[in-house]
């Protein structure tokens, strides 16, 4: 079966079956959380990492990117490493490890631990299949933007002897913005509408990847899509989507969600990229 009678759908089923029917190569960008070290209770369905992740690899395109939010349970007194192990496994499948990402929580769950910090991220791998295609940098305010500046250098990675060399003077507007990105969860409107699952990410998460990564008309997949975070975003900025989902109730509200974008007029988006 053609990739042509997935796209725009929100499928419900086992991901792994369901991707056996994509063609290869077909999907630019996969955004996707699973359902990590039982810090989540998905209502008992298993989770078959190792396949999943040869077909992302199979389906994605040459350039195409996964980008895979995780974090690890801490059971008798240590961290189990589950993230690091899933990133070295999507490296021998023969992804690249593009970036390794943090997802910062504005707002994280109080937690009581024994000598033991507050957790407040999850890790964000940013795998690529070959060379990535697109890049579409986010931009933020340099902090001392027009500083002129007397003698200020930095360093220049290069990837023999470093050379540090004097950074532009005066300083410019705008920079590349960092690999931390923090958000509030759910409080957002946009996030509410996700309240009937347990662990969704932010929209604006799920927006700046798509906006990273993709350009208008491509296809974002989240083969785990639960409560329709990805495809909902998706929808909005004008590329297609695919979502998959075991439960039929996440499903239903996922379908819900990109109903009312769809039903919304087309707006234009003032940090879409041109």
């Amino acid at each position: 079966m053609k990739i042509d009678s997935y796209i725009n759908s929100i499928i419900v089923g086992n991901c792994v079956d369901v991707m056996k029917n994509f063609d290869d190569n077909v999907i630019d960008l996969t955004i996707t959380s699973p359902p990590y070290d039982d810090l989540r209770n998905y209502n008992g369905y298993v989770f078959p990492f190792n396949e999943i992740t040869n077909e992302l690899y199979r389906i994605t395109k040459q350039g195409g990117v996964v980008v895979w939010v995780v974090a690890d349970a801490t059971i008798d007194a240590t961290e189990t490493g589950t993230s690091f192990r899933q990133a070295l496994f999507f490296k021998d499948v023969g992804f690249n490890l593009h970036d390794t990402m943090i997802f910062r929580k504005r707002n994280p769950i109080p937690q009581i631990y024994r000598k033991r910090y507050n957790n407040e991220f999850e890790y964000m791998f940013v795998f690529s299949k070959g060379m990535v295609n697109t890049h579409n940098p986010i931009l933020v305010d340099c902090l001392h933007a027009g500083l002129e500046l007397n003698g200020t250098t930095y360093k220049n990675y290069s990837k023999n002897e470093q050379i540090r060399e004097k950074s532009a003077n005066p300083v410019k507007d705008k920079k590349i913005k960092g690999n931390v990105w923090e958000y509030v969860v759910g409080k957002k409107q946009e996030d509410q509408e996700a309240k009937g699952h347990p662990a969704p990410f932010p929209c604006e998460l799920v927006r700046d990847h798509i906006l990273s990564w993709t350009n208008k008309g491509d296809v974002v997949f989240d083969p785990m899509c639960g409560s329709g975070t990805t495809p909902r975003v998706a929808c909005k900025l004008d590329r297609q989507y695919i979502g998959i989902d075991i439960s039929a109730d996440y499903c239903q509200i996922a379908r819900q969600r990109v109903k009312r974008i769809e039903m919304q007029p087309t707006l234009a988006l003032e940090f879409e990229q041109a």
